[in-house]
């Protein structure tokens, strides 16, 4: 089901009305009646439901890994019978119930999530059937032949270069009011900015600091996505002498992130205590802070007996993200405050795709820069997909937290929650598992005669609102 990302909570797309049970186990939705997928067959209540089945069983082996699925490894807690999803049945061809093992307050909210879009079962059948131990990132499905509902459907991929789209004229809303979209890969951010400058591209997003006054002062259109992430310094608990809480909390209180922020971040980022933001359920003003006092991360390393200690600092070396829009400028400043306090780093730079595997999928790492962009309005899309097991990329292991998250996770109601994800943004705070920095502001920047661009905090814009004059 798409839903609406600006706003307090989902709209409707292509569910038009939805009740949940007072479990928090049950969901019925109400389909919007006459949409088709890209492929011209129809979505309706048996398309959702074979859906939900795809996801649910995908073959052991890489389909189920955490960096091909890692939305609902996290959110539905595995696969087959040990997810929490139970089953999904229409009523008729515009109405369809969802059940769950567990009660899951978010469901609709989660919902939104693009990694939850519904697809063409005719064309999964036909395009994307894999087996054990493949790669469904690699399949024609995948790599040619994505169907979906949306505004645009897909035309072609220029792998590492452009993506190709076309308006889709049975488009339920209506076909988008501009025909064609060509996305491209502009890993630099300079570059990025002197292509719109010169009129190879008419928009972009993830502008640099630096290059927002003079974009601005220019005559480009700059927007403020609202801000909705956290970026952090990852702690890996299973890499001694990390496990060692007196050396965790040395290094949050060597890291300046006032400067940090008014330095390498866009203008509006804030600090951050703790791995919400501030506009988010469940956020609590009581969490443990750690302010900036190189003093005193020298104690604790004395303390610890880690006078000399030496860590690998993994960062990504070519991507901008709304969190980190410039990973390099960070890693400079962190290991400069690090280095001050006595800690020698190592630095290891990696791709974004590479790093994200060694991060999520290894254990061979220290201490890493990262983030994570909310998905929808609840505490469980910042704290549920990063503490409420152990993972490889912090190797934290505290039932008690766990405990704590799948109390609060299982609670009906978002007001019945906020209490109890107040407590785990505490606990998780004073166990500092990593080093939440601050919220980041991303920036678009638009060329004159684009109009009718709405930005969403959690980056899901649909584009079909967009019109473009000629330059």
């Amino acid at each position: 089901m798409e839903a609406e990302p600006c706003g307090p909570g989902p709209a409707p797309l292509l569910a038009t009305d939805w009740t949940s049970s007072e479990d928090g186990k049950k969901f019925e939705f109400v389909l919007r009646d006459g949409v088709k997928f890209h492929d011209g067959t129809d979505f309706d209540a048996r398309a959702v439901c074979w859906n939900f089945e795809h996801w649910n069983n995908q073959p052991k082996g890489m389909a189920q890994s955490a960096d091909v699925t890692y939305h609902w490894s996290t959110l539905f807690k595995g696969f087959g019978e040990d997810s929490i999803y139970d089953s999904c049945s229409p009523s008729d061809e515009n109405t369809v119930t969802i059940r769950l093992k567990e009660p899951f307050a978010s469901f609709v909210n989660a919902m939104a999530i693009p990694a939850f879009s519904m697809q063409s079962p005719t064309a999964l059948k036909k395009w994307g059937r894999t087996e054990p131990g493949d790669d469904p990132t690699a399949t024609e499905y995948a790599t040619a032949h994505p169907t979906g509902t949306g505004p645009y459907r897909f035309k072609s991929w220029n792998r590492g270069t452009s993506v190709d789209l076309i308006g889709f004229d049975d488009y339920w809303a209506g076909p988008p009011k501009t025909p064609k979209v060509t996305i491209k890969t502009i890993e630099d951010p300079q570059a990025r900015a002197d292509a719109l400058r010169t009129g190879d591209i008419d928009a972009f997003d993830l502008v640099a600091p630096g290059d927002i006054p003079g974009l601005k002062n220019e005559g480009f259109d700059l927007i403020h996505r609202p801000p909705y992430n956290i970026q952090y310094l990852g702690m890996n608990q299973a890499s001694p002498p990390l496990d060692d809480i007196r050396v965790r909390q040395a290094i949050a209180h060597a890291i300046d992130r006032e400067q940090l922020m008014k330095s390498t971040m866009t203008p509006g980022s804030e600090v951050a205590d703790e791995f919400v933001p501030s506009t988010t359920n469940g956020y609590s003003d009581e969490v443990t802070e750690y302010d900036y006092d190189p003093d005193k991360a020298r104690q604790l390393l004395k303390e610890a007996g880690q006078e000399n200690l030496t860590l690998d600092f993994n960062y990504p070396s070519d991507v901008s993200r709304p969190y980190l829009p410039s990973p390099q400028d960070s890693f400079n400043q962190i290991r400069n405050d690090l280095q001050r306090v006595g800690i020698t780093v190592r630095p290891v730079a990696d791709q974004w795709t590479v790093y994200l595997s060694k991060i999520h999928g290894g254990e061979d790492h220290d201490i890493h820069l990262l983030g994570w962009t909310g998905e929808y309005n609840d505490a469980d899309s910042f704290l549920g997909a990063k503490f409420s097991a152990t993972t490889p990329e912090f190797g934290f292991k505290d039932r008690k937290v766990f405990d704590q998250l799948a109390e609060a996770r299982g609670l009906p109601t978002p007001e019945k929650q906020r209490s109890a994800y107040r407590k785990a943004n505490e606990m998780i705070m004073d166990r500092l598992p990593g080093v939440p920095l601050g919220s980041g502001v991303p920036v678009l920047a638009l060329a004159p005669g684009v109009s009718g661009y709405v930005p969403s905090p959690v980056e899901d814009e649909t584009w079909d609102t967009v019109t473009v004059e000629e330059r």
